[in-house]
Protein backbone atom coordinates (compact mmCIF):
# COMPACT_ATOMS: atom_id res chain seq x y z
CA UNK A 1 0.00 0.00 0.00
CA UNK A 2 1.35 3.43 -0.94
CA UNK A 3 2.04 5.83 1.92
CA UNK A 4 0.67 9.34 1.47
CA UNK A 5 2.47 12.13 3.26
CA UNK A 6 0.52 14.69 5.21
CA UNK A 7 -0.01 18.03 3.46
CA UNK A 8 1.91 21.20 4.22
CA UNK A 9 0.29 23.26 6.95
CA UNK A 10 -0.30 26.15 4.55
CA UNK A 11 -2.10 23.82 2.12
CA UNK A 12 -4.29 22.03 4.67
CA UNK A 13 -7.76 23.05 5.69
CA UNK A 14 -8.27 25.53 8.51
CA UNK A 15 -9.12 23.04 11.25
CA UNK A 16 -6.17 20.76 10.45
CA UNK A 17 -3.82 23.74 10.31
CA UNK A 18 -5.10 25.03 13.65
CA UNK A 19 -4.60 21.59 15.22
CA UNK A 20 -1.03 21.49 13.89
CA UNK A 21 -0.28 24.91 15.39
CA UNK A 22 -1.75 23.89 18.76
CA UNK A 23 0.34 20.71 18.81
CA UNK A 24 3.49 22.59 17.84
CA UNK A 25 3.18 25.28 20.50
CA UNK A 26 1.99 22.78 23.05
CA UNK A 27 5.17 20.77 22.52
CA UNK A 28 7.21 23.98 22.64
CA UNK A 29 5.68 24.83 26.03
CA UNK A 30 6.46 21.34 27.33
CA UNK A 31 10.06 21.63 26.06
CA UNK A 32 10.49 24.97 27.84
CA UNK A 33 9.04 23.58 31.09
CA UNK A 34 11.32 20.53 30.81
CA UNK A 35 14.30 22.85 30.33
CA UNK A 36 13.35 24.84 33.45
CA UNK A 37 12.86 21.63 35.43
CA UNK A 38 16.28 20.31 34.40
CA UNK A 39 18.01 23.55 35.39
CA UNK A 40 16.16 23.54 38.72
CA UNK A 41 17.30 19.97 39.33
CA UNK A 42 20.91 20.79 38.42
CA UNK A 43 21.18 23.88 40.61
CA UNK A 44 18.70 22.96 43.32
CA UNK A 45 19.53 19.28 43.81
CA UNK A 46 22.77 18.30 42.08
CA UNK A 47 24.86 21.31 43.13
CA UNK A 48 24.15 20.97 46.89
CA UNK A 49 24.83 17.23 46.75
CA UNK A 50 28.34 17.66 45.31
CA UNK A 51 29.64 19.46 48.42
CA UNK A 52 31.52 22.10 46.44
CA UNK A 53 32.49 19.81 43.58
CA UNK A 54 30.05 21.52 41.23
CA UNK A 55 31.57 24.94 41.93
CA UNK A 56 35.11 23.64 41.48
CA UNK A 57 34.14 22.07 38.15
CA UNK A 58 32.71 25.40 36.98
CA UNK A 59 35.85 27.34 37.91
CA UNK A 60 38.04 24.71 36.24
CA UNK A 61 36.01 25.10 33.07
CA UNK A 62 36.24 28.89 33.19
CA UNK A 63 40.02 28.74 33.54
CA UNK A 64 40.56 26.44 30.55
CA UNK A 65 40.68 28.32 27.24
CA UNK A 66 39.63 25.33 25.16
CA UNK A 67 37.08 23.86 27.58
CA UNK A 68 34.25 25.94 26.13
CA UNK A 69 35.30 25.08 22.57
CA UNK A 70 35.08 21.36 23.38
CA UNK A 71 31.66 21.87 24.98
CA UNK A 72 30.44 23.86 21.97
CA UNK A 73 31.62 21.25 19.47
CA UNK A 74 30.01 18.47 21.51
CA UNK A 75 26.77 20.45 21.64
CA UNK A 76 26.82 20.93 17.86
CA UNK A 77 27.26 17.19 17.35
CA UNK A 78 24.45 16.28 19.73
CA UNK A 79 22.22 18.96 18.19
CA UNK A 80 22.77 17.53 14.73
CA UNK A 81 21.78 14.06 15.92
CA UNK A 82 18.71 15.40 17.76
CA UNK A 83 17.54 17.35 14.72
CA UNK A 84 18.10 14.34 12.48
CA UNK A 85 15.94 12.17 14.71
CA UNK A 86 13.21 14.81 14.99
CA UNK A 87 13.08 15.60 11.27
CA UNK A 88 13.79 12.18 9.77
CA UNK A 89 12.67 9.78 12.46
CA UNK A 90 10.68 6.90 11.08
CA UNK A 91 8.60 6.70 14.22
CA UNK A 92 7.02 9.10 16.67
CA UNK A 93 9.23 7.67 19.44
CA UNK A 94 12.41 8.62 17.54
CA UNK A 95 11.09 12.12 16.87
CA UNK A 96 10.34 12.61 20.56
CA UNK A 97 13.77 11.21 21.40
CA UNK A 98 15.29 13.89 19.18
CA UNK A 99 13.36 16.67 20.90
CA UNK A 100 14.19 15.29 24.35
CA UNK A 101 17.88 14.97 23.52
CA UNK A 102 17.97 18.54 22.28
CA UNK A 103 16.31 19.90 25.44
CA UNK A 104 18.83 18.02 27.62
CA UNK A 105 21.74 19.32 25.51
CA UNK A 106 20.46 22.90 25.83
CA UNK A 107 20.03 22.51 29.58
CA UNK A 108 23.64 21.36 29.95
CA UNK A 109 25.16 24.07 27.77
CA UNK A 110 23.26 26.72 29.73
CA UNK A 111 24.76 25.63 33.06
CA UNK A 112 27.90 27.85 32.92
CA UNK A 113 26.09 31.07 32.00
CA UNK A 114 23.35 30.46 34.57
CA UNK A 115 25.99 29.76 37.21
CA UNK A 116 27.69 33.09 36.49
CA UNK A 117 24.38 34.98 36.39
CA UNK A 118 23.13 33.52 39.68
CA UNK A 119 26.27 33.20 41.81
CA UNK A 120 28.99 35.51 40.48
CA UNK A 121 27.13 38.63 39.33
CA UNK A 122 24.10 39.15 41.64
CA UNK A 123 24.31 42.30 43.77
CA UNK A 124 22.78 40.60 46.83
CA UNK A 125 22.57 36.95 47.96
CA UNK A 126 18.77 37.03 47.99
CA UNK A 127 18.57 38.41 44.42
CA UNK A 128 20.43 35.69 42.54
CA UNK A 129 17.51 35.06 40.18
CA UNK A 130 17.08 38.71 39.15
CA UNK A 131 19.03 38.52 35.90
CA UNK A 132 17.60 35.14 34.93
CA UNK A 133 14.06 36.32 35.63
CA UNK A 134 14.54 39.54 33.66
CA UNK A 135 15.98 37.63 30.72
CA UNK A 136 13.09 35.17 30.83
CA UNK A 137 10.46 37.92 30.80
CA UNK A 138 12.18 39.81 27.97
CA UNK A 139 12.52 36.60 25.96
CA UNK A 140 8.85 35.73 26.43
CA UNK A 141 7.67 39.21 25.44
CA UNK A 142 9.90 39.42 22.37
CA UNK A 143 8.98 35.89 21.25
CA UNK A 144 5.27 36.65 21.66
CA UNK A 145 5.61 39.87 19.67
CA UNK A 146 7.54 38.25 16.82
CA UNK A 147 5.10 35.33 16.69
CA UNK A 148 2.16 37.75 16.54
CA UNK A 149 3.77 39.60 13.63
CA UNK A 150 3.99 36.38 11.61
CA UNK A 151 0.47 35.15 12.35
CA UNK A 152 -1.24 38.52 12.03
CA UNK A 153 0.45 39.55 8.79
CA UNK A 154 0.67 36.05 7.29
CA UNK A 155 3.92 37.12 5.66
CA UNK A 156 6.39 34.53 4.39
CA UNK A 157 9.80 35.36 5.87
CA UNK A 158 11.66 32.66 3.97
CA UNK A 159 13.55 35.37 2.06
CA UNK A 160 15.70 36.09 5.15
CA UNK A 161 16.93 32.47 5.26
CA UNK A 162 20.14 33.04 3.24
CA UNK A 163 20.93 36.18 5.27
CA UNK A 164 20.53 34.27 8.52
CA UNK A 165 22.72 31.40 7.28
CA UNK A 166 25.58 33.73 6.39
CA UNK A 167 25.22 35.65 9.64
CA UNK A 168 25.25 32.43 11.69
CA UNK A 169 28.47 31.23 10.06
CA UNK A 170 30.11 34.63 10.59
CA UNK A 171 29.00 34.63 14.25
CA UNK A 172 30.32 31.09 14.72
CA UNK A 173 33.67 32.12 13.28
CA UNK A 174 33.85 35.13 15.60
CA UNK A 175 33.00 32.95 18.62
CA UNK A 176 35.67 30.38 17.73
CA UNK A 177 38.26 33.14 17.24
CA UNK A 178 37.31 34.62 20.62
CA UNK A 179 37.85 31.24 22.28
CA UNK A 180 41.14 30.52 20.51
CA UNK A 181 42.70 33.98 20.92
CA UNK A 182 41.16 34.89 24.26
CA UNK A 183 39.40 38.17 23.51
CA UNK A 184 36.01 39.29 24.83
CA UNK A 185 33.10 39.61 22.42
CA UNK A 186 31.43 42.41 24.36
CA UNK A 187 27.94 43.82 24.66
CA UNK A 188 27.56 44.82 21.01
CA UNK A 189 28.10 41.24 19.87
CA UNK A 190 25.39 40.04 22.26
CA UNK A 191 23.00 42.69 20.93
CA UNK A 192 23.78 41.63 17.36
CA UNK A 193 23.07 38.01 18.31
CA UNK A 194 19.74 39.05 19.85
CA UNK A 195 18.79 40.60 16.50
CA UNK A 196 19.94 37.41 14.76
CA UNK A 197 17.88 35.25 17.14
CA UNK A 198 14.84 37.46 16.56
CA UNK A 199 15.28 37.02 12.81
CA UNK A 200 15.52 33.28 13.35
CA UNK A 201 12.21 33.29 15.24
CA UNK A 202 10.54 35.19 12.39
CA UNK A 203 11.99 32.78 9.84
CA UNK A 204 11.16 29.60 11.77
CA UNK A 205 7.67 30.74 12.78
CA UNK A 206 6.93 31.49 9.15
CA UNK A 207 8.55 28.20 8.17
CA UNK A 208 6.28 26.03 10.30
CA UNK A 209 3.38 27.27 8.20
CA UNK A 210 4.99 27.19 4.75
CA UNK A 211 7.54 24.36 4.95
CA UNK A 212 6.28 21.83 7.51
CA UNK A 213 3.73 19.09 7.09
CA UNK A 214 0.91 18.83 9.59
CA UNK A 215 2.48 15.67 11.06
CA UNK A 216 5.83 17.40 11.80
CA UNK A 217 4.80 19.20 14.97
CA UNK A 218 7.65 17.65 16.98
CA UNK A 219 10.31 18.90 14.55
CA UNK A 220 8.58 22.29 14.33
CA UNK A 221 8.61 22.65 18.11
CA UNK A 222 12.32 21.75 18.17
CA UNK A 223 13.37 24.53 15.80
CA UNK A 224 11.24 27.05 17.70
CA UNK A 225 12.75 25.91 20.99
CA UNK A 226 16.24 26.29 19.54
CA UNK A 227 15.49 29.88 18.48
CA UNK A 228 13.92 30.76 21.84
CA UNK A 229 16.89 29.25 23.70
CA UNK A 230 19.36 31.30 21.65
CA UNK A 231 17.34 34.46 22.24
CA UNK A 232 17.24 33.81 25.99
CA UNK A 233 20.97 33.05 26.08
CA UNK A 234 22.04 36.31 24.47
CA UNK A 235 19.51 38.46 26.31
CA UNK A 236 20.87 37.02 29.57
CA UNK A 237 24.45 37.57 28.38
CA UNK A 238 23.67 41.18 27.42
CA UNK A 239 22.11 41.84 30.83
CA UNK A 240 25.17 40.34 32.54
CA UNK A 241 27.53 42.48 30.48
CA UNK A 242 25.54 45.64 31.17
CA UNK A 243 25.51 44.82 34.91
CA UNK A 244 29.30 44.38 34.90
CA UNK A 245 29.84 47.71 33.16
Amino acid sequence: MRYEMAPLAIESDRSERAAFIRRTYGHLAIAVLAFVALEAAIFGVLRPLTDGGFDRAMFTMFQGRFSWLIVMLAFMGVSYLARYWAFNGGSAALQYAGLSLYVVAEALIFVPILYVAMYLIPSAPDRQFDLVGQAGILTLCLFAGLTAVVFITGKDFSFIGPILSIAFFVALGVIICAILFGFSLGLWFSLAMIVLAAGSILYNTSGIMHEFRTDQHVAASLILFASVAMLFYYILLALMQSRRS
